[in-house]
């Protein structure tokens, strides 16, 4: 799960700039709105719109963006044009991707996303072609400045956590299976522990290292898919030198 820690380390880095928040917070609305539109705008009722709205909270997002954005959702209209699409890949080395997209123009964005994996020696693949090596996993960060280890290990591994480490240098990860994601996200919620990520997410079984000039284009597709208004999230097994996700 090495992979999955240092892109998520590399990631809260680049969303501490004006430019970059404003990024994400057109994901996290894209998210809200769909989930509402799925699912209805009640929170309670709907574990996927609690947990974007609990990621949109963490990431300081006004609570008016939030509240329309619900309401936009429940109510359909434009909502109703975005569309789920997962797409699987390769970058350099053979290292996989896949690359989870809401989009309102399918015709837009795969020639967009086509284009970034090529220009850097990577390539799209069919479905199936790399999901097998990765895992569908509850996954939590919670702020080494806010908690002591033992208290919050205790905590999650009660509510249901399968997993925790410590090894990141800034935060504390949780991972918990799909089932038990909500119980561990109620139990951190009850116990007034904030989340700086709650997510499901994908996460690779086994890691390819790249390095050199592979690393910097693999580093190079990383950062244009996650550039993508349209991309949500993007997942890989390429395990870059850490002195490159320093930099």
């Amino acid at each position: 799960m090495a992979g999955h820690s240092k892109w998520s380390k590399i990631k809260r880095k680049k969303g501490a700039n004006d430019a970059k928040r404003g990024k994400i917070f057109t994901k996290l609305i894209r998210e809200i709105t769909i989930a509402a539109r799925m699912g209805g705008g009640d929170l309670e009722s709907n574990a996927r719109l609690k947990t974007a709205v609990m990621t949109a909270k963490s990431a300081n997002m006004p609570n008016d963006n939030i509240d329309r954005a619900i309401k936009k959702g429940a109510g359909g209209g434009e909502a109703d044009q975005l569309e789920e699409v997962t797409y699987e890949g390769y970058g350099p080395a053979g290292a996989a991707l896949i690359i989870d997209v809401l989009t309102d123009n399918k015709m837009r964005t795969l020639p967009e996303v086509r284009h970034i994996l090529n220009k850097y020696n990577g390539n799209l693949g069919e479905n199936g072609s790399v999901s097998w090596n990765f895992e569908t996993k509850g996954y939590f960060t919670v702020s080494k400045k806010t908690i002591q280890e033992e208290t919050l290990m205790n905590l999650a591994i009660e509510a249901g956590a399968d997993d925790f480490s410590s090894e990141d240098e800034s935060v504390f990860e949780i991972y918990s299976s799909v089932a038990n994601f909500h119980m561990v996200q109620n139990a951190l919620e009850k116990h007034n522990i904030a989340t700086e990520s709650a997510q499901i997410s994908k996460l690779p079984k086994t890691m390819v290292s790249i390095d050199g000039k592979d690393a910097q284009n693999m580093l190079k597709i990383m950062e244009l898919l996650d550039d993508n208004d349209d991309i949500q999230n993007v997942w890989t097994n390429a395990d870059l030198p850490d002195e490159m996700m320093d930099s």
